[in-house]
C-alpha cells in the first residue's frame, strides 16, 4: 500500500513532465506494486507498456521516486492484470512510440471516467460559460447548444466536462460515446486500411451524444477532417448532441477546412480559462477530502498562489503533498511544502501565460483604440473604465500579480477600487458573451506581440 502512495505523487509529478497523451497511454494504468532494496516496482497492464516506459521513461521516473523517497532509486516495470476498464483502454497497441493503432471497436473508447461527474467540478468564474451550457445540453441534449465547442489550455477542465455531460445523459438512458481525436484518428485509417470507411462511419448511428476531445489533433489531416464533417451533419440533422473540446478556436486552426470550422461554430463556442485563486481553493478543498487529508489554510493558499496554470499541476502538487505527509506521518508548514514542491514550483513558474505588465496594458489599450497612458490616467469615461477594469482583471489572471501590484501599475489606484474592477470582470464574463469574446481577442493579441 505505501508504494502505491509513492507511486501516486510520482504520479503527480510525471504528468507536469510529459504529454497528455503519453500519460493517458503508458503511465495511466500503471500502479506502485513494491518498494525494496532501492527498488521499485510498478504494475503495468502489457509488456509493451513496460517496454517503452523502460525505453522512454526510466531515467525520469528514477529521478522523480529519488526525490520523493530521499535516496537514489532503481525502477522496474512488470506485467500484471488489470481491470476492466483499464483492459478496454489497453486496447491500444503502440505504432512508433507516438499514434495508436486502434484493435477495439469504437465503443470501446465510449469508457467514462467515474471520478469526473459534475458533483466534482468546481465552477467559478473562469469556467461559468462552458460549465452552464454543459449542465443545459446534459438535461435536453440536441437542442439547446448543438454543437458545444469548449476551448481552453491544458489542465483547465475541458476533458473533466466531457466526462460529466456523458455520465448525466447517460442518467437519462441515452447513449454517450467519448473518444480523443487521437483515437477517431486512428481508428478512421484503420477503417481506410480495411477499405470500409462507411461502416466507421455507421458506428456512430446509434450513439444520441459524441464527446470527442482535443480536435486540435486533427490539424492537417484532410481525409479524417472530412470524416468528422459528415459525422457532424448526421448527428445535428437528427438533432443528437455533439460536443467537442480544443486548445483554440476553430479559425485559429488555420488547417481546418472552410466547411468544418464552419459547423464548429455553428453552435456555442465557449473559453474556459485557468482556475482563478478563488476557485484554486475551492479545487483543493474539494480535492484534499478526496484524498482523506486536512492541511492547514495557509498550506491550501500557498499551493493556489503558486500552482495558477492548470488544475492538473494544482492536483499533482496536492497529491504529492499528501503522500509526503502520510509516509512521514506529521503535519507539514508552509516552509516544508515550499521545499518538497521546490522542483515543481520551477517548473509551472516556466510555463506560459506571463506577460509584462507594459504589454498587458499596451494589449487592452490597443483593443480599446486607446493609449496606454489612457489607462493609467484619471480618464473616467465608460469605456477607459471598461479597459482599465479589463486590464486589472487580467493582470490578476495573466500575471497572478496581488491588488497592491496591480493599483500600483495603474496610476497608484488604491487596492480597493481594483477589487472592485477585478470582481465587476469577473462577475460579467460568465453571461456577457461579447466581454468574453473580448478578452479572447486580447488574448490573441498578446500572442501576436511575443511573435513578433
Amino acid at each position: 500500500m505505501q508504494a502505491d502512495k509513492i507511486w501516486q505523487a510520482a504520479l503527480g509529478e510525471l504528468q507536469l513532465q510529459v504529454s497528455k497523451a503519453n500519460y493517458n497511454t503508458w503511465l495511466k494504468d500503471s500502479r506502485g506494486l513494491d518498494y525494496n532494496n532501492g527498488v521499485f516496482s510498478v504494475a503495468v497492464p502489457t509488456a509493451f507498456i513496460a517496454e517503452w516506459l523502460k525505453s522512454r521513461l526510466h531515467s525520469v521516473v528514477c529521478r522523480i521516486l529519488a526525490g520523493i523517497i530521499g535516496r537514489n532509486v532503481d525502477v522496474v516495470f512488470q506485467v500484471q492484470a488489470v481491470d476492466q476498464a483499464s483492459k478496454a483502454r489497453a486496447g491500444l497497441m503502440a505504432d512508433g512510440g507516438t499514434s495508436l493503432k486502434v484493435r477495439e471497436p469504437a465503443a470501446r473508447a465510449s469508457f467514462l471516467n467515474p471520478k469526473y461527474t459534475f458533483h466534482s467540478f468546481v465552477a467559478g468564474d473562469c469556467n461559468r460559460l462552458p460549465y452552464t451550457a454543459a449542465i443545459e445540453i446534459s438535461g435536453n441534449p440536441g437542442f439547446a447548444f448543438n454543437p458545444l465547442y469548449i476551448y481552453g489550455g491544458t489542465g483547465t477542465g475541458k476533458t473533466h466536462l466531457l466526462h460529466a455531460i456523458g455520465h448525466a445523459v447517460r442518467s437519462l438512458d441515452l447513449s454517450a460515446m467519448y473518444l480523443s481525436a487521437e483515437q477517431f484518428t486512428n481508428e478512421f485509417i484503420v477503417a481506410i486500411r480495411n477499405k470500409n470507411p462507411e461502416e466507421f462511419r455507421y458506428r456512430f448511428s446509434d450513439i444520441d451524444v459524441l464527446l470527442l476531445d482535443d480536435i486540435q489533433f486533427l490539424s492537417c489531416k484532410t481525409q479524417t477532417q472530412e470524416c468528422i464533417f459528415h459525422i457532424l451533419n448526421d448527428f445535428l440533422a437528427a438533432s443528437k448532441q455533439v460536443v467537442i473540446t480544443c486548445d483554440r478556436t476553430p479559425r485559429d486552426i488555420t488547417s481546418f477546412n472552410v466547411r468544418l470550422c464552419s459547423r464548429l461554430e455553428g453552435g456555442l463556442v465557449a473559453d474556459i480559462c485557468p482556475p482563478d485563486h478563488k476557485t484554486r481553493l475551492a479545487i483543493l478543498e474539494l480535492k484534499s477530502k478526496a484524498l482523506a487529508t486536512d492541511f492547514d489554510a495557509s498550506i491550501l493558499d500557498f499551493l493556489a498562489t503558486h500552482f495558477y496554470h492548470s488544475v492538473r499541476e494544482l492536483e499533482g502538487a496536492l497529491i504529492k503533498l499528501s503522500t509526503y505527509s502520510r509516509l512521514r506521518g506529521g503535519n507539514l508548514d508552509v516552509n516544508s511544502a515550499k521545499q518538497l514542491l521546490g522542483d515543481m514550483i520551477s517548473v509551472s513558474k516556466q510555463s506560459v501565460g506571463y506577460h509584462p505588465a507594459s504589454t498587458l496594458i499596451r494589449a487592452v489599450a490597443d483593443y480599446y483604440a486607446l493609449s496606454p497612458e489612457d489607462i493609467t490616467s484619471k480618464k473616467r469615461d465608460l469605456r477607459t473604465s471598461r479597459a482599465r477594469h479589463v486590464a486589472m482583471y487580467l493582470m490578476r489572471q495573466q500575471n497572478h500579480c496581488n491588488f497592491a501590484e496591480i493599483g500600483q501599475v495603474l496610476g497608484n489606484r488604491d487596492h480597493s477600487t481594483v477589487i472592485h474592477g477585478c470582481q465587476k470582470i469577473s462577475s460579467e464574463i460568465g453571461t456577457d458573451s461579447q466581454l468574453s469574446k473580448s478578452i479572447e481577442d486580447i488574448r490573441i493579441l498578446l500572442k501576436s506581440y511575443n511573435s513578433n
